[in-house]
C-alpha cells in the first residue's frame, strides 16, 4: 500500500527502515514515517512551541512568528525541495516540525543562558534536547516513554552533537564519530531551516520596525529582488512590496538548491541511503548563492539579533532562565514533583544526583513556553500586594 517506487534509490525508504527502539508492529493504514509525523503533531512539546519565539518575545505581538509557524514553514519548503529531488516527503516533514522541539523559550537568549547554567553537567544542546523530548520526555504511550520515532527521523532531528555526547548515543551518534552523512532527506531539511529563518526573520525585522527598507537595500541579495519586483510592478510599497521580494529570494533559493543537489547527486551517483551515509554532504548551495546566504545571514546577526532593542529583551530573558535554575538549584523542593529527584537516586558514577537534578531542571526549564517562563519567574521572585 505504501510503495515508495517513485522515490529515488537513495532516498530514504519507510519499508526498510531501521527500525525503533521499542518495536512496534508495522501501521496498516500509514508509511512508518507517516506515524512519526502524527506522533510528533500530536506531542505536547509540539503544541508548546506556539508560545515559543525566534526573536521576538511571545508577548511583544501576535504578527511575529513563533516555533509553530517556523517549523511548518521549514515543512512545507522541505517537502518542495523533496518532490523535486524525489526524496521522502514524509520523512523530511516529521523532521522538520520535530527539529526545534527541545528549543527553550526565549529563543537563542534562553538556549544560551540555559547552557552557561549547564556548563559543569555537561552542557545544553537544543538539538540533543529535541531528540531527548522524543526519546524520553513525551508521556504519551504505556509501552514506552517518549514517542519511539523511527531512526531515520531521530537522526535528522540530531543536527549537531558534540563528540562527548555522541559517544553516549550508540548508533545515532556514529556518524558524528566516524565523519558520515546522515540522509539526504536530512541533510535537505537543515537548508530548509536556514532558508525559512533568514527569510522570514527579515519579514518580522520589518514588521517591527528593527529594520528598514533602506537598510535592507545595503545587501545585494535583497536589493537584486527589490528591484526585480519594482521592474514589474511600478510604484509598489509597503507590505505587498516586501512580500513580493521576499517571495522571490525564497524561490532563488529553492531552485538553487535543488539545481545544485541534482548535479551534485548525478556527479557521486549514489544507488541506496547507505552510499549516501559515506560519500560527501550533496545537499548544497552553489558557491553563488553560498555567499549571498551567508552575506545576508551576517547582515541581520549585525543588524537584527544584535539590535539594541533585541539585546534588551535578550538581557531580561536571560536573567529570567538565569534565575529560574540557579534558584531550583537550591531549592529543589520548589521544583514540580515529577522534577525532583530524589534522595535515595543512584545513578552509577557517570551520573551523580547533582547532575541528574541539573538535567531535570533543564528539562523542566526548555520545556517552558515564553510566558510561563514569564509567569514562574514572578511567582517565585515576586510579593505582589493583595
Amino acid at each position: 500500500m505504501f510503495a515508495d517506487s517513485h522515490l529515488a534509490p537513495y532516498a530514504a525508504q519507510s519499508a526498510r527502515s531501521k527500525g525503533r527502539r521499542f518495536h512496534e508492529p508495522a501501521p496498516a493504514s500509514r508509511s512508518e514515517f507517516q506515524r512519526d509525523r502524527d506522533r510528533i503533531i500530536h506531542s505536547t512539546a509540539f503544541r508548546r512551541l506556539e508560545y515559543k519565539t525566534q526573536v521576538f518575545v511571545n508577548h511583544e505581538g501576535d504578527l511575529f512568528r513563533t516555533r509553530l509557524t517556523h517549523s511548518i514553514e521549514v515543512a512545507q519548503i522541505a517537502r518542495s525541495i523533496a518532490r523535486n529531488l524525489r526524496l521522502n516527503e514524509d520523512l523530511v516533514e516529521a523532521i522538520s516540525l520535530a527539529h526545534d522541539l527541545g528549543h527553550t523559550p526565549f529563543g537563542h537568549a534562553g538556549q544560551d543562558a540555559l547552557n552557561a547554567c549547564m556548563k559543569d553537567y555537561g552542557g545544553f544542546e537544543h538539538n540533543l534536547q529535541s531528540l531527548r523530548v522524543v526519546d524520553a520526555l513525551e508521556e504519551r504511550y504505556a509501552a514506552f516513554e517518549g514517542l519511539n520515532l523511527s531512526f531515520e527521523s531521530r537522526e535528522g532531528i540530531l543536527k549537531h552533537c558534540s563528540l562527548n555526547n555522541a559517544k553516549n548515543l550508540g548508533d545515532l551518534g556514529e556518524r558524528f564519530l566516524l565523519k558520515r552523512q546522515p540522509s539526504l532527506e536530512a541533510q535537505l531539511t537543515n537548508l530548509a531551516d536556514e532558508i525559512a529563518y533568514n527569510n522570514h526573520d527579515i519579514d518580522d525585522g520589518l514588521r517591527s520596525g528593527l529594520l528598514t527598507e533602506t537598510q535592507m537595500m545595503e545587501v545585494d541579495f535583497f536589493a537584486r529582488f527589490r528591484h526585480e519586483v519594482e521592474a514589474v510592478y511600478p510604484g509598489i510599497s509597503g507590505r505587498r512590496a516586501i512580500s513580493e521580494t521576499i517571495r522571490r529570494m525564497i524561490n532563488a533559493l529553492i531552485s538553487d538548491l535543488i539545481h545544485t543537489s541534482e548535479a551534485r547527486i548525478l556527479e557521486l551517483a549514489p544507488t541506496s541511503i547507505e552510499d549516501v551515509r559515506n560519500m560527501p554532504a550533496m545537499i548544497s548551495f552553489s558557491d553563488a548563492m553560498y555567499k549571498d546566504a551567508k552575506l545576508l545571514k551576517q547582515f541581520l546577526f549585525q543588524h537584527l539579533y544584535r539590535h539594541y532593542q533585541v539585546n534588551r529583551m535578550s538581557n531580561k530573558a536571560k536573567n529570567t532562565v538565569r534565575d529560574l535554575f540557579n534558584l531550583m538549584m537550591d531549592e529543589p523542593g520548589l521544583l514540580p514533583p515529577d522534577y525532583q529527584v530524589t534522595a535515595q537516586y543512584s545513578g552509577g558514577d557517570d551520573e551523580s544526583r547533582e547532575v541528574r537534578q541539573a538535567r531535570r531542571i533543564a528539562d523542566y526549564i526548555a520545556g517552558m513556553t515564553d510566558r510561563y517562563a514569564m509567569r514562574e519567574h514572578r511567582r517565585l521572585f515576586q510579593i505582589e500586594e493583595v
